[in-house]
């Protein structure tokens, strides 16, 4: 059995972020010899209760091996003000967004003072582990994890090593962003699905300074809505992506297809090398994730409800929910994580989601609506969370009122129930080969 303070299942951005929180330069109690954090009296890995300042945390991050369970290369994309902590890590930002209606309408929206920024899992990886390779008290572990339950001053990790050896862990405390097997039972269940194909282009069609949000003038399914998404990082090389927002996933094929599509006949692009992909699948839900799954475990990142449910977006609460358990670690209070978006928040992505299941609310007419009428800066800060209640009012009058209302009054009375088969976590394909797609 092999004591330490933390152990940290998973390195994926939950898992990475937690670790970067509690070994940053700069931040309150981070690193060694600061007098702050959590988990031992007497150095570590002893178990104790309170910290004294004797030393620096003893914590260990699990990483799952190459396959299956092991996060495939991503992009996360986020809006803040310039300066962030990542900045630096930045494939590329904005400072201009476009959402095009299904009738091609659409202005040129300046996002001051924040911008849309994209970072790539892979250079975020890269930078955490070079740092956390120079901290001694911070040990890296792969192998697979089959069960953290509680035991006496703490928990126990159990699982398999990449060399098929046996790990045992023992920890006061486990943060654990492993996605929950099942989704707790809900009253909505969207599916936010998407594939992604990083292009260069043969001719400069992209306007690097802008950024497609939403781009309607995609087919629109039967339940839901669909669009294109453009992050370009230059004239002719972009990100370019489906998604859809609806109850199931679609065939590998149809997502190609419907890429082509958006590329050929909505952007107009000719010859174009596809030189990567992503997909993803992200469940759009008002369950209720649990912060504590044991009196010493605490789920985090998507699996502790960081993500957005409305959006999807979930690097931002991600960030926000790290950087307080971070801090609760350090100062030595237990490190339950906050919730990542408020009740308030919460309630009315829980009516959106039903109103867009339902189909009492066209998506693409909402989202294109909202994008119209309120100002750029004050929507995202609303889309993640940072308004208050009167602002919330106002965008909330900007909306389709009265199927909203009705939505609002119906979700009391309807049981939250499970639904089968929905996602926990974001999926992804291989690494593909570069290939040719376009007309002459």
């Amino acid at each position: 059995m092999s004591p330490t303070d933390v152990v940290i299942v998973g390195a994926g951005a939950a898992g990475l972020s937690l670790a970067h929180w509690l070994t940053v330069p700069g931040e309150p109690g981070g690193g060694p010899g600061t007098g702050t954090g959590a988990g031992t009296g007497a150095g570590p890995g002893t178990g104790s209760d309170t910290w004294t300042g004797a030393g620096p945390l003893a914590v260990t991050l699990v990483e799952a091996p190459r396959g299956p369970l092991r996060p495939a290369p991503r992009t996360w994309c986020y809006w803040e003000p310039p300066g962030g902590p990542y900045d630096e890590l930045l494939t590329a930002s904005w400072d201009r967004l476009r959402v095009r209606a299904p009738d091609g309408s659409g202005e040129v929206l300046r996002t001051d003072p924040l911008r849309y920024k994209m970072l790539r899992s892979t250079d975020f990886e890269a930078a955490v582990g070079a740092r956390l390779a120079q901290v001694p008290w911070v040990r890296r572990v792969t192998a697979r994890v089959d069960t953290v339950v509680d035991s006496p001053g703490g928990a126990e990790v159990v699982g398999t090593r990449a060399d098929g050896s046996p790990l045992r862990l023992r920890a006061r405390w486990v943060l654990d962003s492993r996605p929950p097997r099942v989704l707790p039972p809900a009253r909505t269940v969207l599916l936010q699905h998407f594939r992604g194909w990083f292009v260069t282009t043969d001719d400069p069609v992209f306007r690097p300074g802008t950024a497609d949000l939403m781009d309607f003038r995609t087919p629109q399914p039967d339940r839901g809505l669909s669009f294109g998404y453009v992050l370009p990082t230059g004239p002719r090389t972009a990100l370019v992506e489906y998604t859809e927002f609806s109850p199931g996933v679609i065939g590998e094929a149809a997502y190609d297809r419907a890429l082509r599509h958006y590329l050929g006949t909505v952007l107009g692009v000719g010859r174009y090398t596809v030189t990567g992909t992503e997909h993803g699948v992200i469940p759009m839900t008002d369950a209720r994730l649990p912060r504590r799954t044991g009196a010493s475990v605490f789920p985090i990142g998507a699996a502790g409800g960081a993500t957005r449910p409305a959006t999807g977006y979930t690097f931002a609460g991600t960030q926000r929910q790290t950087r307080a358990v971070a801090a609760a670690l350090r100062s030595g209070r237990t490190p339950l994580p906050p919730p990542a978006h408020g009740a308030r928040s919460r309630a009315m992505d829980a009516v959106l989601l039903r109103a867009l299941d339902t189909g009492r609310v066209g998506g693409a007419d909402f989202f294109a609506r909202l994008f119209r009428t309120v100002p750029t800066p004050a929507l995202l800060r609303f889309l993640d969370g940072g308004t208050g209640p009167v602002r919330d009012v106002s965008i909330g009058l900007r909306t389709p009122v009265l199927p909203m209302l009705r939505t609002a009054l119906e979700l009391p009375l309807l049981a939250r129930r499970h639904h089968p088969g929905a996602p926990t976590a974001p999926g992804s394909p291989p690494p593909p080969t570069p290939h040719r797609e376009g007309s002459p």
